[in-house]
Formats: C-alpha cells, structure tokens, sequence
C-alpha cells in the first residue's frame, strides 16, 4: 500500500489487507474446529460493519452453515455509543435449537454486542458465541467478552474495513486511525 492509497482523513494505518486476511484465515480455522460436530450453525452478521470481515470468514469456513443479519443502531451517526440499542431489522431465521455464532467488527462499548445475545438467547438456541475480528476492552462500559477475537485494538477512533464515520469509509481495505479534526467534513 502506497501514501497515495490512504485516505487523508487516515492518520495511520495500523492494519493492512493482507494482516487482515491471515487474521481472518486464522479465525475461520476456530469456526471450523468450534462447529465441527454442528448440524445447525446460523452465522450472523451484524449489519453494516460486519459485512467485509464477514465475506472474507466464509471463504475458509468449511462447516456447513446458514447466514442470516440483524441490523442494530447504537451509536446514530455519533462518534460514542448512545447507551441504548435499537433493533432495525431481526433475524429471517428462528434459531431454536440451533448454533448460532454472532459475527462482529469490532466490540466497543459492549452495549450492543450485550443486548444482541441477550435477545438470540430469548430465542432459545443451542448455543451462543461472539466472534469480533477486533476487540476494544478499554472501550467497555461493561463486563461483556467475546468468544473470540482477532485483533485486541488501543483506544482510538478506527474506521476502514466495515468501521465507519458517519456511514462512510466502510470501503477501506485497512482499518486506520481516523483524524477526529476531519470529523466535521462528513
């Protein structure tokens, strides 16, 4: 990756395509050998971030399995989590009796990815466990753990490869430090 392939709001790059991947290789490896013995694993995907951490897990993941999405709002195109969560489109699947393994980006706050589990385990499945590709435990306000992480990442504002501002810079192959000072421009 050149200067010239990094956006300007970046102001570094801490994950390239290529760490990202093998990260994401290495956590299909845990899905596979997680599920092997599953005759009902339900993959969900988060929407929207979920989505290029998502594509790329599949690629590796050789147990048969369903995709479905939720689409959740906690933050409303704010830099911090509003506290509360909001459900905007559930689950096409009913996952009684099913595994269900809960894909995210990145895990913050903890707010979300909390009321998520709590809502698919009123839904009586098999099991319940959170694969996040990054992890920000400094960023808690609460006690909440994923099954799984890939990368454990510092407290700053990261956008690139499903995170976003305000909707956008989904779209980065990397994942870098947004520059705050550019907030406004969006």
């Amino acid at each position: 990756m050149t200067e010239n392939n990094i956006d300007k709001r970046i102001k570094k790059v801490l994950y390239n395509r290529e760490f990202l991947e093998n990260v994401i290789k290495n956590l299909a490896k845990w899905v596979n050998e997680t599920y092997k013995d599953s005759k009902d694993l339900i993959i969900v995907g988060l929407l929207k971030g979920s989505i290029p951490f998502l594509a790329q897990l599949i690629k590796d993941v050789t147990v048969d399995h369903i995709i479905d999405f939720m689409t959740l709002s906690s933050y409303e195109g704010a830099q911090k989590s509003k506290g509360s969560v909001k459900v905007i489109m559930d689950l096409a699947y009913d996952v009684m009796d099913k595994d269900v393994l809960i894909i995210e980006d990145i895990i913050d706050s903890g707010i979300t990815i909390e009321k998520v589990v709590e809502l698919l385990k009123s839904k009586k499945p098999k099991s319940v466990k959170v694969l996040t590709l990054l992890n920000k435990p400094t960023g808690r306000k609460n006690n909440y753990n994923p099954d799984k992480f890939g990368i454990e990442v510092p407290h700053e504002f990261l956008v690139g490869f499903g995170l976003d501002v305000k909707e956008k810079l989904r779209n980065l192959p990397y994942i870098g430090i947004f520059d705050e000072k550019t907030f406004d421009d969006f």
